[in-house]
């Protein structure tokens, strides 16, 4: 879990910051839009309404430390390029009732994207997590229906347009971490000669001593 601050306000609430959080396993997520100065407490009791809730209480919390580990370290990096590349266009979209959409309320767009595709695992966060794919809102609304409803034409469109939007965003996401991996990692480059150091630690059958292993 880690906390996406500084976003332009949004929602109802001027929210300006997420707070992510992500099921190592699965890899499934969930983004809860808040304050950046919302006290430990505000924090607590929405984690218990938003997540608990609906979970139960899981058994361990891996908080961004870089040094602890590395792969959560790494989805949360992604997340947070994620959020800010989808706030930072300013998606907005007005209704057929004039009301306007922000980022804010568009962002379960993102999260509900990040759960039906997944590169690593081969399988989606939702299928992990549930053992089924969900079936999404813009799937329901086919074109050759008879009689649809404006509400629901545009509905539609909102729903598409964010779906588009948030597809973009996780691509962009995805080659930034490669070229930032890329950048940073380079394989080594072994020599015939070289001196290297080998672990023993699963070389049960060699007897050494103790401060070797």
């Amino acid at each position: 879990m880690d906390w996406v601050t500084a976003l332009p306000p949004g929602g109802d609430r001027s929210y300006n910051a997420f707070l992510v959080l992500v099921e190592r396993y699965s890899k499934t997520l969930m983004f809860l839009p808040f304050h950046k100065d919302n006290t430990a407490m505000e924090t607590a009791i929405m984690i218990w309404n938003k997540v608990i809730s609906h979970t139960g209480l899981l058994q361990n919390i891996i908080t961004y430390h870089p040094q602890t580990d590395g792969l959560a370290e790494r989805v949360i990096q992604r997340l947070e390029d994620m959020i800010k590349i989808f706030c930072a266009y300013e998606l907005e979209f007005k209704d057929s009732d004039s009301s306007t959409h922000d980022w804010c309320t568009l962002i379960p767009a993102l999260e509900l994207e990040y759960k039906t595709i997944h590169y690593s695992t081969g399988k989606t966060p939702a299928m992990l997590e549930k053992g089924w794919n969900p079936r999404l809102p813009y799937d329901t609304l086919k074109k050759d229906l008879v009689d649809i409803h404006p509400t629901a034409i545009s509905l539609k469109m909102m729903l598409e347009k964010a779906r588009n939007h948030s597809n973009r965003c996780m691509q962009d996401s995805f080659k930034y971490a490669k070229e930032r991996w890329d950048k940073s990692h380079k394989p080594p480059d072994f020599k015939v000669g070289y001196l290297v150091l080998v672990s023993t630690l699963n070389f049960n059958d060699i007897k050494v001593p103790r401060k070797l292993k």
